[in-house]
């Protein structure tokens, strides 16, 4: 049930960790200390004028800090683990990146873990596709359900989470993780549509938006009053699904208004989506990473050699944006922070 503390996490107690030798080296940016010994990866910055340049040095060069994932995703800089957290949804696997050490597993199997996130304590907030549920990672290393059903049905398989200013946490809902073998158990849906969840503070738990055909990536713009989700239906349905970010405006009580098109692909599906402290937005693609104004103008893209799917700013400073790219973790230095929680 969703109230229910279950196992613990394999990184903080009756578990032995694992580490994964040679799959991490160390990366020379300001993200972590140490050496740039980390291979460099070929990337190119697209830009469409010349407000990118504000963002990243064209001649930047990204670094390839982890390269034996299946499937990388979810994202997450946490000072607790003292790096960077990624799920490899596919190898079943939540891990940990840290300069100069290999990659740690924090826990095996994890559940095909996907998105991850801070709460306001520093909590690490997963979502999982084979619990089909939102977990939380306790200071002790409980594994906290905190979502696991709606209005007495399971929900399809949370995917992607965020978390706004008010303690509230924010997920999407599609079914990837129960159609597709490989990142989760495969099911019928018993939830009537694919929707935007809203977890309140006190665990209750409603519907944001059920407008979605497959929504996927989840963000809040710096203020906290606009929130960005992925419409990746094109996916599962390249003929009939959508392929845009979609934008609402958020009140005061948490309800979602003013539905529009932010920004929309010709190609590809947005996937993982994040902001910085300007409120740029961030989308990962199928061809790299797509960058918009806060007013909608496609900026360019970071291209990178095959698919993206998800990103995260994190090191010391804030300025290193991590890129799931497949099988690898990108490490770019940018010139602007992320927002705050992204």
């Amino acid at each position: 049930m969703a109230n229910e503390a279950t196992a613990n996490f394999s990184s903080f107690s009756h578990f032995t960790r694992r580490r994964i030798v040679g799959a991490v080296t160390v990366w020379g940016l300001s993200a972590l200390a140490g050496p740039a010994r980390a291979a460099t990866s070929a990337i190119v910055i697209q830009a469409e004028g010349q407000a990118l340049a504000g963002l990243v040095d064209p001649a930047a060069v990204a670094r390839t800090v982890h390269s034996t994932g299946r499937w990388c995703e979810g994202p997450v800089w946490s000072p607790t683990d003292g790096g960077l957290v990624i799920s490899d949804v596919r190898a079943d696997r939540l891990m940990c990146l840290r300069a100069g050490q290999p990659a740690e597993v924090l826990r095996d199997p994890s559940g095909n873990a996907n998105g991850n996130a801070l709460d306001r304590q520093g909590r690490l907030l997963t979502c999982e596709h084979r619990g089909r549920a939102l977990v939380r990672r306790e200071a002790d290393g409980r594994r906290t359900v905190l979502a696991d059903r709606h209005e007495g049905r399971r929900l399809n398989s949370p995917n992607d989470v965020a978390v706004s200013h008010d303690g509230t946490v924010w997920f999407t809902d599609p079914v990837f993780g129960i159609t597709q073998p490989d990142e989760g158990l495969q099911a019928e849906p018993e939830q009537r549509a694919r929707n935007v969840f809203r977890l309140s503070t006190d665990g209750r738990l409603s519907v944001a938006s059920d407008t979605f055909n497959q929504p996927n990536g989840i963000a809040f713009s710096p203020d906290f009053r606009t929130l960005y989700v992925s419409e990746s239906g094109a996916s599962l349905d390249p003929d009939g699904g959508g392929r845009e970010i979609r934008a609402f405006d958020v009140s005061s009580d948490g309800r979602l208004q003013r539905e529009r098109v932010f920004a929309r692909l010709s190609t590809g599906v947005p996937d993982g989506l994040k902001t910085d402290e300007q409120g740029h937005v961030y989308a990962a693609t199928a061809d790299g990473i797509r960058i918009w104004s806060p007013a909608g103008e496609s900026l360019g893209a970071i291209r990178t050699a095959s698919t993206c799917g998800n990103l995260a700013f994190g090191g010391a400073d804030g300025r290193t944006l991590f890129i799931c790219n497949g099988m690898r973790v990108l490490a770019l230095p940018m010139r602007v922070r992320g927002a705050a929680w992204a």
